[in-house]
């Protein structure tokens, strides 16, 4: 710890070196006419040695924190985020240390996710390719025919491989906002009968109904980007359910002016408390051997969260029933809205 580390301002700081390396200066001066005999020209130099060696002393400290964010800088050029800055002084400087530490943490998450991006990306994009190719080298081999079901498996494949595509294009923009939120003020009810309709078309034996709540619910954000947010939970939703089940999204604005609260019900087998919150996180799946058959690539929810929370909203999820019975999950949401 420096002498001056209690100190809270760097110009403290430097008047308090300058008024100490004075007097030392003196003091050496003095010491060397009074006590050594020197003459006044010979005194000086030690008098301004003396000095120099207490400011010496003194800044070492005071600039030990600008060192080690130099040598950190210079690390994390080369990819290594694990330096930090120990014992940050209580000045502007010891500020700046502290921000610089809570700069590389952010750097060093930033750098796990996008390593943890890269694998689980290749990953997925691997799985339906290595699938799609096996089936290929089988027609062109003639071990399989070229019929329609074989091409469907294919075809298949390439819409997996689509999706998981387009999700990655949407997550990678709305983490990096290149496209600024088109706000509007919007009913919520016919883009739910939207989502629905478009559902509905491979939602198979599972019934998705739509329940708007009076008075009419509106949502000030971007409809397309909210559209989105729908999709995916309802696709979660669905992707989940049971045949013959039902996917209830229900919408409703308790009171004019305030939020807009979504929600999206099933009757799946549900989500442990334990991973309530993990569920937003990319990649992450609860059965990860059942969404890989079903192309579920585990995007989904994360765009959705992404999405609630540049919008000013927030996403969780909760038990479908208050007594857990019959299992199911609910997805609520809260946008910004407005009532006339």
């Amino acid at each position: 710890m420096s002498p001056l580390g209690r100190v809270r301002s760097l110009k403290l700081k430097l008047g308090i070196v300058i008024v100490l390396a004075t007097l030392a200066g003196i003091v050496g001066y003095a010491f060397s006419r009074r006590v050594l005999g020197l003459s006044g020209l010979m005194s000086l130099p030690i008098g301004l040695a003396t000095a120099l060696v207490l400011t010496q002393l003194l800044a070492r400290g005071m600039t030990r924190p600008l060192r080690e964010m130099a040598a950190a800088a210079t690390a994390m050029a080369r990819g290594d985020y694990t330096h930090r800055i120990e014992q940050p002084a209580a000045d502007e400087v010891g500020d700046l240390a502290r921000a610089f530490n809570s700069m590389a943490d952010q750097l060093e998450e930033t750098d796990r996710l996008r390593r943890d991006l890269i694998a689980n990306a290749s990953h997925e994009l691997r799985t339906p390719l290595t699938a799609l190719k096996a089936r290929l080298e089988n027609v062109v081999d003639g071990v399989e025919d070229a019929d329609p079901r074989t091409l469907q498996t294919m075809l298949d494949q390439v819409e997996r491989l689509g999706r998981l595509v387009q999700q990655l294009l949407d997550l990678s923009r709305l983490e990096s906002r290149a496209e600024p939120l088109d706000r509007a003020l919007f009913p919520l009810s016919d883009l739910l009968d939207r989502v629905a309709e478009e559902t509905r078309a491979y939602a198979g034996d599972v019934r998705v109904v739509v329940d708007v709540e009076e008075p009419e619910p509106m949502v000030d954000g971007d409809r397309e980007r909210v559209h989105l947010l729908v999709v995916n939970l309802v696709a979660n939703a669905v992707r989940h359910s049971p045949p013959g089940a039902t996917v209830l999204i229900r919408a409703a604005q308790p009171a004019a002016g305030g939020c807009v609260e979504l929600e999206v019900r099933d009757d799946g087998p549900g989500i442990p408390a334990e991973a309530a919150a993990r569920v937003f996180e990319r990649f992450y799946r609860l059965d990860a051997a059942r969404a890989a058959d079903d192309g579920g690539a585990g995007l989904g929810l994360a765009i959705a969260r992404w999405i609630a929370e540049l919008h000013g909203g927030s996403i969780r999820t909760a038990p479908a029933h208050e007594d857990g019975e019959p299992p199911g999950c609910r997805m609520l949401v809260t946008l910004p809205g407005w009532c006339s």
